[in-house]
Parts: structure tokens; C-alpha cells; sequence
């Protein structure tokens, strides 16, 4: 199988260099997607690595690289490709994302806050930037600003129960007892058999 994947690389490494077809690039992309929906990771990273060769600037490929790094617990590799995607385009807000997941699975929480920061000075409410951030407002044991956060992205995303979720919790840490009690209750309105809110009420006796 190795033997049959290294000479498949070699293929496509020559097609590249010798005038590859529209179709030939795209089987190397259906090929990465495949590996990594059978949760074959390195092996994705591995079908697109020739592209990055070809081309270091290959913006695409450079996130894709550095999610699927992430994937495979590579996190410093991850943060590598995605300083390289924010060198390649500074404006990227999808690599400015992309950074925070290899530094939050560090527990980099002020790295990873930044940025996050970065992103919501151009997209102020971006949903993931928000999530991010408030995960490492916890992570940092900032419960008074991530109550106060949580609280003010709830009202712009009241369906979402996420949201919600980091707001009882920074209630419950602040002895909000009541108040997060009515929150959790609010997230098993949206989630139904929410493990954390279920268990929360139940030692609380509803």
C-alpha cells in the first residue's frame, strides 16, 4: 500500500512538472478529501504536498496542510503552515481562525486570543472568532469577562446553545446559582439530553 501511495505521489509530482491537466490537480484534491474522510490524515497532508512544492505561495493548499497537521496532533507543524498562510495573505481571515485551533490545543490561551482578536477587528461578529476567544477567556479562569461576553454574543445568536453553554458555566463559577440554572435550562431547550446541562440541574435538583 506505501509502495502503491509513493508512486502515486512521484505521478502526480511528475504531471505537475511536465503540464498536469485541470483533472489531473483535481483528482490530487478528491484524493486528499478521501484520505481525510476515512480519517486517513497524514495521508491527505501527504496527496497535496506535491501542489506546495510546486508552488510554496499555494495559499489553498497551505491551510489545507495546516488543518490536516492539526488533525493528525501535529500542532507546532499546524502553527508552521498557518504562519505561512498569514505571510502569503495577511487578510485571510480563515487562517487567522485556523491559527487558533493548534494554540488552543497547546493551551496557548493569550496566543490564541490574539488571534482571535484580529479576526473580530474585521468581522466583529464572527461566530467561531467569539467561540474561540471565550474558550480561552475560560482557559484563563476569566469568568467575570466571559460571563459578560457570552452574555452579549447570546443576544446577537439566541438559537445557538454553544453560546450558552460557556455563559451558565461563567455563572456557576461566579455562584450565580440561580441564574445559572435558568441558563443550562435554556440550553437543554435547544439541545435536548445535553449532558452538561442535564447533569448541572440534576445536582441541583432542578
Amino acid at each position: 500500500m506505501k509502495l502503491i501511495k509513493f508512486w502515486s505521489i512521484l505521478a502526480v509530482i511528475s504531471l505537475l512538472y511536465t503540464g498536469s491537466s485541470h483533472a489531473s490537480v483535481s483528482e490530487l484534491w478528491s484524493e486528499s478529501y478521501r484520505y481525510e474522510a476515512m480519517g486517513e490524515y497524514a495521508t491527505a497532508a501527504q496527496s497535496i504536498e506535491p501542489l506546495i512544492r510546486h508552488n510554496p505561495r499555494h495559499e489553498f493548499a497551505v491551510i489545507r496542510h495546516g488543518w490536516l497537521n492539526y488533525l493528525q496532533g501535529k500542532h507546532n507543524e499546524s502553527i508552521d503552515d498557518y504562519k505561512k498562510a498569514i505571510e502569503i495573505n495577511p487578510n485571510s481571515l480563515d487562517s487567522l481562525l485556523g491559527m487558533t485551533l493548534p494554540l488552543l490545543a497547546q493551551k496557548r490561551w493569550r496566543e490564541a486570543a490574539n488571534y482571535a482578536t484580529k479576526v473580530l477587528a474585521t468581522a466583529s461578529w464572527n461566530y467561531f472568532a467569539h467561540i474561540r476567544l471565550m474558550t480561552c477567556e475560560e482557559g484563563q479562569g476569566q469568568w467575570k469577562t466571559l460571563e459578560l461576553h457570552a452574555d452579549s454574543v447570546a443576544s446577537r445568536y439566541p438559537a445557538d446553545a454553544t453560546v450558552l453553554v460557556y455563559l451558565a458555566r461563567a455563572r456557576s463559577h461566579l455562584g450565580k446559582t440561580s441564574s445559572a440554572r435558568t441558563t443550562y435550562k435554556k440550553v437543554l431547550a435547544r439541545v435536548p439530553g445535553h449532558i452538561e446541562a442535564t447533569q448541572y440541574l440534576n445536582n441541583l435538583g432542578r
